[in-house]
């Protein structure tokens, strides 16, 4: 298994909002963590890249235990965060941006290689790729936020609500890009509001409420579950 989460617990000051997570993500696999707003997570993804400490538990990736480890060095063992809200770096080109996401890489050749092929998934981005980020649509954002992930040559991709804000035809796009990526191989721990998206994305899932799981398993059998329908798909 190349992730495994096991009875994570995360506070903010003394309110407990991860309380007991286990989960696990294997190779080239997408998983869907649904729930509602508040439910914990997007605290479950950032505990996973190391941008919040977690109170007790286990994560482990490739057989290395990484609660506790710091961010770029989990990363470097394979692990890349795309986060709620794109965040890219708006005073930045499309170039520049991509080019961050491989920072942490000595392979000049790799790095150039992996450029053309994210040019490849998102042609848009070679087009745009002298433009400021903080000018392009939505869209435009959030592909240059994945691609800008996948320049670190990730296992695991985490992707925290990609579909947030984007027109319908967007949403299409990114899903499309979504199964391109999991076909490669990269295994994807998906967060998503739009949980129908998710569900038809995934081949397992996680149902996340108040800080626990209380679902779980295959995900079209979730997606037939009544109390999943009633609750996140709209009856």
């Amino acid at each position: 298994m190349l992730l495994q989460v096991k009875d994570l617990r995360v506070h903010y000051s003394k309110a407990e909002i991860l309380k007991g997570v286990s989960l696990s993500v294997g190779r080239g696999e997408t998983v869907a963590l649904i729930g509602a707003n508040g439910a914990g997570k997007t605290t479950t993804l950032r505990t996973i890249s190391g941008l919040k400490e977690p109170t007790s538990g286990e994560m482990i990736c490739n057989d290395t235990r990484i609660d506790g480890m710091a961010a770029q060095d989990i990363v470097k063992l394979g692990i890349s965060h795309v986060p709620e809200g794109r965040e890219v770096f708006a005073p930045m080109t499309v170039l520049d941006n991509l080019k961050l996401g491989a920072y942490l890489r000595k392979d000049r050749q790799g790095i150039a290689n992996d450029l053309q092929r994210m040019y490849e998934y998102f042609p848009v981005l070679k087009n745009r790729r002298g433009q400021l980020a903080g000018s392009l649509s939505g869209g435009e954002q959030q592909m240059l936020a994945v691609a800008r992930a996948l320049m670190a040559r990730p296992e695991l991709l985490l992707m925290d609500e990609p579909s947030m804000g984007l027109a319908p035809m967007m949403v299409d796009i990114i899903a499309d890009k979504i199964r391109r990526i999991s076909a490669a191989g990269v295994g994807i721990l998906l967060v998503e509001q739009n949980a129908s998206m998710a569900l038809a994305l995934a081949t397992r899932a996680y149902v996340l409420e108040l800080g626990k799981i209380t679902s779980s398993g295959d995900a079209h059998a979730l997606a037939m579950d009544e109390h999943i329908k009633k609750a996140y798909l709209g009856g």
